[in-house]
């Protein structure tokens, strides 16, 4: 794990010598425009369902307020293929506008775009789309403004690198709500945030840090058979030497929730990458001959093993995305994610790249490849992108399944003893219930726990409770969607909030991110009319208006 305080600007760079991960983007030329600032209460970054909850119930408490999407998509990834309330085990649990409006906006992508953009336009919400955030001016622990930079999004979605923008924009805000995947507000606000994996003893968590081996693969990792010295095959990487519970700076693999079809009058070719080699496919092929060995006299369970690699959701159905679990090569590209979550746009455009091609990739070699057996290939050839659920662009989903990047450490830290149902809080301002959802981190050189045998495993992967978890909804304190008083005094991020990694795993959903933007936008409201730091809201009024509007604080079994 990594903790961090971003700093700000090219002069103190230079004093201090170092490139850091993520820095604002600044020329000569943009410190000289003039920009003419808009004023609004309440600036909302990220168009996310999180961020569209928080802007109307911002504009609702009475509020001006501007709505930022940096590409030109609202929905996050609720536009690209998760359900509304795919991850909400326990319905009951949830209220507030979470419950009356998002689980009505549509399951299918276009449904959820198109109802998004009118219940903005409804609530009278204006939307500033492809804008992204380049610095946040500070005085004291207040953000009083933010830049951002016009940057329209590439034809297939994915962003562009870190530019120098010929147009900027400037927000002045009393009070600011990071509702992004990606927590770039926060970090250039100069609040300290975690990225990769504590260790088990840092909370106390007995699930945290590197985990053991998983789906271990008797299979050679060397680009040539027993020499190492030739080095390893593309999507392997060697074992960093971690001990069971360390903590590193890995963190589980980002996907595309895609569709596809057989249909002729809806598919799109997925198409093929650019300097495809089907020896960067080694790995996949040894698996296959793998399977095909130890599945030799029964080709059903073969066809089920291999369709574990691939494809995705058929025709708007649930698809393959839980077999990443069960399978040593999937459609998640492993130990990328990692370099993406404290990144520059430069960095996260290429590693949105690496996932497109990645999967045009596999797609093109079990398609074509003879190593594939015949059936699979000859099937698999038949999919192509479902142009009707994203046809904007080409098929390919708006949004990049950002399962965890950045997390605040803020007034308050969930970890696995909330989760667990071990504390209750005075504070709560919503509830959640999951297990502990970890997909895999990495794909590495391993060796066999019992015989010591190299091979090939993924590691990281984690669901031993099932979605329900204790069965329990947990309490989500106040202080972690507050930054601490030191670091910031008028932000609130309902989405990159508080918590370990192990309790993200479980606190990460969809459903908990709208009711923790709700929470945010009233606690945003009721800082501007007492005048008062986020932090220093008067609680007992606060949780009065919560309930009032009818979010749900704490678990009481309802009656049937």
């Amino acid at each position: 794990m990594k903790m961090t305080v971003p700093r700000f600007g090219v002069k103190l760079l230079v004093l201090v010598g170092l490139v850091l991960p993520f820095s604002p983007v600044w020329t000569e030329a943009a410190e000289q425009e003039s920009v003419i600032p808009e004023t609004v209460d309440v600036c909302v970054y990220g168009g996310t369902p999180a961020g569209m909850v928080a802007a109307v119930a911002a504009k609702q408490e009475g509020m001006s307020v501007v709505l930022i999407e940096p590409s030109r998509w609202l929905g996050g990834i609720l536009s690209a293929g998760i359900k509304p309330l795919q991850d909400c085990p326990e319905p009951r649990s949830v209220g507030g506008l979470t419950k009356s409006v998002i689980a009505s906006l549509g399951d299918l992508p276009p449904d959820f775009r198109n109802n998004s953009v009118k219940w903005m336009k409804d609530e009278g919400v204006p939307v500033l789309y492809e804008h992204r955030v380049t610095s946040a001016q500070k005085k004291g622990t207040t953000i009083e403004s933010i830049r951002l930079e016009h940057a329209p999004p590439e034809p297939d979605a994915v962003p562009l690198p870190t530019t120098e923008p010929a147009r900027f924009r400037e927000i002045q805000a009393k009070v600011f709500i990071d509702a992004s995947y990606d927590g770039d507000l926060m970090a250039l606000a100069g609040v300290s945030y975690a990225v990769g994996r504590e260790a088990r003893e840092e909370f106390d968590e007995t699930a945290a840090g590197v985990g053991p081996p998983t789906e271990w693969t008797p299979i050679d990792p060397y680009v040539e058979p027993g020499k190492p010295e030739s080095g390893l095959l593309k999507f392997v990487d060697a074992d960093h030497g971690k001990k069971i519970g360390e903590n590193d700076d890995y963190t589980q693999a980002y996907n595309y929730r895609f569709y596809v079809t057989t249909d002729p009058e809806k598919r799109i070719p997925f198409g093929i990458p650019k300097n495809y080699d089907p020896q960067d496919y080694e790995l996949l092929a040894r698996y296959i001959a793998y399977l095909v060995k130890t599945h030799e006299n029964n080709e059903q369970a073969l066809m089920t093993m291999l369709g574990r690699i691939f494809p995705g959701c058929v025709d708007g159905r649930e698809g393959q995305f839980n077999y990443e679990r069960e399978t040593l090569f999937s459609i998640s590209p492993l130990g990328v994610s990692r370099l993406y979550q404290d990144g520059d746009w430069t960095v996260k455009s290429r590693i949105w790249r690496e996932h497109l091609e990645y999967l045009q990739g596999i797609h093109h070699f079990l398609s074509t490849d003879p190593r594939v057996p015949e059936a699979f290939r000859r099937n698999t050839a038949r999919y192509g992108l479902n142009k009707i659920l994203n046809e904007e662009t080409s098929g390919w989903p708006t949004q990049l399944y950002i399962r965890v990047s950045r997390r605040m450490q803020g007034e308050a830290v969930l970890d696995l003893h909330d989760v667990m149902n071990q504390r209750q809080h005075g504070d709560s301002i919503g509830l959640s219930l999951y297990g502990l959802d970890t997909y895999p981190v990495r794909r590495y050189v391993a060796r066999h726990p019992e015989t010591g045998k190299i091979g090939v495993a993924t590691e990281g992967n984690m669901f031993p409770d099932g979605d329900r978890g204790t069965g329990i909804p947990y309490q989500i304190p106040f202080g972690a969607i507050v930054p601490k008083r030191n670091d910031c005094t008028n932000l609130l991020v309902p989405v990159c909030f508080s918590s370990t990694y192990i309790a993200y795993s479980s606190a990460r959903m969809e459903p908990v991110f709208c009711l923790l933007g709700e929470s945010s936008a009233v606690a945003a409201a009721m800082a501007i009319q007492s005048e008062r730091n986020v932090q220093d809201i008067n609680k007992a009024a606060y949780k009065k208006r919560l309930l009032e509007r009818k979010q749900i604080l704490e678990w009481v079994l309802p009656s049937e």
